[in-house]
């Protein structure tokens, strides 16, 4: 293997990409497969360069010294598209970033490199001619060899895409320190969280779940298995991956690999759910009693983290086998529970089938709706009604259309940071198999045992608050996606963006223009809509509000950090336009 000629923290020359400017820089680090180095300007953007645009301090000509200012701060044409082409008032704000597509090749001396262009997005033809006097707004375009492009985006937040992008670190090279309190907190996770599940399933299945009642009585180890439960959790798994395999719905493609290479995924979540919907149904009109589901909801709960934990340590004794290029770049620390909680393998699949993708959308997001419906039948069964109370079929309505939403928009989740970053280990497969359809399903469980009468006028509030936080919600997602797919469409020339030197642009229109993630805010008003037909006598139905406001709390935090750190003086700009990160006027 090649000795590189410069080291991790060595301060060099770097020629800008696509132009003949240098600029000093600080090595980060350098992939010998590809050879490319990757530095930090000073203004905080990084960039890969080639070994030949890469000069040594003491051998770069005194004349290039007028040059060698940070490309942050120049002021000639050529200067970083990290800042505008000028200042604009009609600037607003947002959190979307996009890719534009190559519409065409450089000449043959540029066509190897990292390139980054500014490209307009009405009339690329008429900026070209005339860059300085064009009145629209510009986006920058990112080009790897002759025209790789990585397209980005979310389902959840601007800066999980923002992370995402697979050309923003080199291969092999961690994208960010140790995660979760690094290889001790690892250990934390691994026993606390299956922990935390069951303290949540004991205390909320006391006649009074009271806090005042903590901790809750510990039943028999015994109580906690049955084979039963075992065999229904195994067989609701194998009749999602058979559904998953059938020949229906959209062969999509994720993004590209550090390969080049584009996974294919057979996006029929939507097929699934309805098949799934259509066969419980008819198991239910054959007598089959789900109210099985809420008395052994602690034995299926242990049942997938039996099933979790195997599924993990199967991916850890895989991933010993799959090449560097199959490996997650930030499950590699040499920790074996650092790796195995956090994931190694990026995709691991058995032939075709990929295991991550189907964990991500299929059993346990399914499943949690499976179990809503099954708690519904046990309230009638139990408080002896006709039908399920209005605070139950809300919940059940509520978290239905959010489920569905999710798998009829299930193209989305290929550029998340779970699909894109994340290896596959015990934090995605627990989280799928046990953490979503155990504890999001708290309020229906709760319902069964404690009604909760709600007056027309707070049913009245509830619904509209839940429209509300879904249209925000799916608005939001609609503007950041339609212009992700195609940045150019005559229908988007209303929004503006502020570029950055990464060859990202962030949106700063619409509901992004009002606060940094809007989807936040509707994914939150969305959780309080589902907690108020619980009422006020207890806190545990609130669980899903509170520990959502800590994650997005948390999530915000760091993509702050990750953010600056990425896009330097425009993401301190993109701050200063958009100044509330999810409530207006408030937070």
């Amino acid at each position: 293997m090649p000795t590189p000629k410069y080291q991790k923290g060595d301060k060099v020359m770097g020629r800008w990409p696509g132009s003949s400017l240098y600029y000093e820089v600080k090595v980060l680090g350098f992939d010998a497969t590809s050879r490319l180095y990757t530095v930090i300007y000073k203004d905080g953007t990084e960039l890969e360069l080639r070994e030949q645009d890469v000069m040594s301090l003491t051998g770069f000509q005194t004349r290039s010294r007028s040059r060698s200012r940070s490309p942050g701060r120049r002021r000639s044409r050529s200067r970083s598209p990290g800042r505008s082409t000028r200042r604009s008032s009609s600037r607003t704000a947002s959190t979307a970033i996009t890719e534009i597509a190559p519409s065409s090749r450089r000449d043959s001396r540029l066509k190897d490199t990292l390139e980054v262009r500014l490209s307009p997005l009405k009339s690329e033809a008429k900026v070209e001619k005339d860059p300085e006097k064009n009145q629209g707004r510009y986006n920058l375009r990112r080009r790897k060899d002759e025209g790789a492009v990585t397209t980005t985006e979310a389902n959840s937040g601007l800066q999980e895409e923002e992370k995402n992008d697979v050309f923003a670190v080199p291969p092999n090279i961690p994208s960010a320190p140790l995660d979760f309190g690094g290889k001790m907190g690892a250990y934390f996770w691994l026993l606390f969280l299956p922990s935390w599940v069951l303290f949540l399933l004991l205390q909320i299945s006391q006649e009074d779940p009271s806090l005042a009642n903590f901790p809750p009585t510990l039943p028999p180890l015994a109580t906690f298995w049955d084979a039963q439960a075992l065999g229904f959790v195994l067989l609701w798994i194998l009749f999602q991956a058979l559904l998953y395999i059938v020949p229906v719905g959209k062969l999509s493609e994720g993004v590209p690999l550090r390969s080049g290479k584009r996974l294919k995924y057979r996006t029929n979540g939507f097929f699934a759910i309805v098949v799934s919907a259509v066969v419980v149904a008819a198991a239910v009109h054959q007598g089959v009693d789900l109210t099985y589901i809420h008395s052994y909801f602690l034995q299926l709960a242990t049942a997938s983290l039996l099933i979790s934990v195997l599924l993990s340590i199967y991916l850890y004794i895989r991933s010993c086998y799959a090449g560097p290029d199959q490996l997650a770049l930030g499950g590699n620390s040499g920790s074996v529970v650092y790796d195995f909680f956090k994931g190694r393998e990026l995709n691991p699949r058995i032939k075709d089938f990929d295991l991550k993708f189907f964990c991500e959308m299929r059993p346990g997001l399914i499943g949690w709706c499976l179990i809503n419906f099954a708690m519904a039948l046990a309230e009638m069964k139990q408080q002896g009604l006709d039908a399920p109370s209005y605070p139950m079929i809300l919940v059940n309505l509520f978290q239905l259309l959010y489920v569905v939403d999710g798998l009829w928009n299930e193209e989305a989740i290929l550029t998340t940071m779970d699909l894109m970053h994340d290896g596959f280990g015990f934090m995605l497969a627990f989280g799928d198999l046990v953490w979503v359809p155990f504890t999001y399903t708290l309020q229906a469980y709760y319902l069964v045992g404690h009604p909760n009468p709600v007056s027309l006028p707070l049913l009245t509030v509830i619904i509209l608050l839940k429209l509300t936080g879904f249209y925000i919600f799916r608005k939001s997602n609609s503007e950041k996606n339609a212009f992700r797919r195609n940045p150019s469409d005559p229908k988007l020339s209303y929004l503006k963006t502020i570029p950055t030197a990464t060859g990202k642009s962030l949106l700063v229109s619409g509901w992004w223009g009002m606060v940094r993630h809007p989807n936040y805010l509707g994914d939150l008003i969305m959780a309080l809509a589902w907690s108020l037909p619980c009422g006020f006598s207890h806190l545990l139905p609130w669980y899903y509000m509170i520990y959502f406001i800590i994650l997005l709390l948390h999530r915000d935090s760091r993509d702050m950090s990750e953010c600056r750190r990425k896009y330097g003086s425009a993401w301190e700009e993109y701050c200063r336009t958009v100044r509330y990160r999810i409530i207006p006027r408030v937070y």
